[in-house]
């Protein structure tokens, strides 16, 4: 083989290669925050943080209500589940507790 053609092939190669490796980058990029990704009890409660409802305290009913007017129709229990998940120590949500009462707020 002469050195052109070998050149040649290793340029093509390392072409498709880059081209595999770029395509692959772009994938993984995260979609755009929408109300069709949130998903679940879960999914609702991050709703609601994105909208901003936990830059101050908030107590269960009212998250419940909140959670109602966006469609997420789900039990008590499944939502404390969720808003227990996401108030864990490295949860989004912090959880207060003041008069025997329990309140979310965003964590800063």
């Amino acid at each position: 083989m002469n050195q052109q053609k070998i050149i040649k092939t290793i340029l093509d190669r390392l072409d498709r290669l880059e081209s595999i490796v770029l395509s692959k980058t772009n994938k993984k990029t995260a979609p755009r925050p929408s109300e069709k990704n949130y998903k679940g009890a879960t999914g609702g409660i991050r709703l609601l943080i994105s909208n901003g409802l936990f830059k101050k305290k908030v107590l269960f009913p009212e998250i419940k209500q909140a959670l109602g007017q966006k469609g997420y129709f789900y039990s008590p229990q499944a939502i404390q589940r969720a808003l227990d998940r996401l108030s864990s120590q490295k949860g989004q949500l912090v959880k207060i507790k003041q008069m025997k009462k329990n309140f979310y707020a965003e964590r800063k």
